[in-house]
């Protein structure tokens, strides 16, 4: 719906504002008058109508005169296999290259993955204030620049490619954990973009890295309770899900991809075989965090480390990383230091991460451990 509105009206503050209404109203209508046939028809055409309105209110038809060419709307049926389309869209709209790259990245998490600023400020480990600036900046420039809502042109879209992966892949990890519908509208925009850009062995290496870990969701979980990749009961795991993962990672490998999200794909491969390779994963995580140089790979890279049974050496990476409000630093160093028996200082680490995770089924996971302690 946001999608759409921001299409229609070139404005997210507005389309935003609208949609918000409109959801009032139907709220305040819907449990009088009952619900309509069509709530996605009803809710959009209530918002386009808001919209319109505030713009007759505030005198800024002269900068919106093709609104008033348009007749008063109706509910109508709306096609249901438009939206997916839109959806990319407003992602490409947000992803423009007139935008810095994080700029694009946020503004995307934000109109299309839903995500509260704060969560948004958490996955670029900022604070809130900064990345409501950053928000509140893009989309300004988005407006002033006059930036089109559409997919551009063949010829256009590599200049774009960077960010609109990184956009999918913090939305599905945004619901890795407990919104499986993130997940899935994450490895739905994957497959278009694999139609829509199918010589990019990126594209196809996001599409497998997503849908190898996707394929261990039913996993992940007992209950409430978040269960490591080793305590895993494989007999849940997707295998179809795994199956199309690696036809993509092949596909990928077979344009000579060799990216960071071809390589993380590889690596999500591997830790689906029955005995995981560790120190082959260990040296593609090198491969990645050469291509990367993210302290957060080289963390992912300990933990393979760790695996292979060099908790040590694997402590001194994670020593070494500046990620003190990550809390993945503190619950895997917490993790290396149970292992080589120290446990007080086990104890502050977990305390430590703690401190820093809102999510729930990870909060009880990391209780559970200290408690173990």
């Amino acid at each position: 719906m946001l999608a759409s509105l921001v299409g229609f009206l070139g404005d997210f503050d507005l389309a935003e504002e609208a949609a918000q209404e409109a959801f009032a109203t139907a709220a305040e209508r819907w449990p009088r008058d009952g619900a309509p046939r069509n709530p996605g028809a009803w809710l959009t055409t209530t918002a386009r109508n808001r919209a319109i309105d505030r713009l007759r209110r505030e005198r800024t038809l002269l900068a919106k005169t093709r609104l008033l060419e348009l007749p008063e709307a109706m509910e109508h049926e709306m096609d249901e296999t438009t939206i997916p389309d839109e959806r990319l869209e407003l992602i490409f709209t947000c992803c423009h290259p007139a935008l810095a790259l994080e700029a694009q990245v946020a503004l995307t998490l934000s109109a299309l993955g839903g995500l509260e600023t704060a969560e948004i400020a958490d996955a670029f480990l900022v604070s809130r204030e900064t990345m409501k600036r950053r928000l509140t900046r893009a989309k300004a420039k988005i407006r002033a620049a006059g930036i089109p809502f559409s997919v551009p042109a063949d010829h256009l879209l590599p200049e774009r490619l960077a960010a609109v992966l990184a956009v999918v892949y913090l939305i599905f990890n945004e619901g890795y954990g407990d919104r499986g519908d993130l997940a899935d509208e994450a490895i739905r925009l994957g497959c278009l973009l694999t139609v829509l850009m199918p010589d990019e062995s990126e594209a196809h290496g996001l599409l497998a890295l997503m849908l190898c870990h996707d394929s261990r969701r039913e996993a992940r979980f007992a209950g409430d309770e978040l269960v490591a990749l080793a305590d895993q009961d494989r007999s849940l795991w997707d295998a179809g899900r795994i199956e199309q993962g690696r036809a993509a990672l092949d596909r990928a490998m077979a344009l000579g991809g060799r990216g960071r999200y071809v390589l993380q794909a590889a690596i999500a491969s591997l830790q689906a075989d029955a005995e995981i390779d560790w120190p082959q994963v260990a040296a593609l995580y090198g491969e990645l965090a050469r291509a990367t140089g993210s302290p957060v790979v080289e963390l992912n890279r300990a933990v393979a480390v760790a695996q292979t049974g060099a908790s040590e050496a694997a402590l001194r990476i994670v020593d070494g990383l500046a990620l003190d409000d990550y809390r993945y630093l503190h619950s895997t160093r917490a993790e290396l230091l149970r292992r080589l028996g120290r446990v007080d200082d086990a104890r502050a680490a977990y305390r430590r991460a703690l401190d820093l995770t809102r999510a729930e089924p990870e909060r009880r996971f990391l209780a559970r451990r200290l408690a173990e302690l």
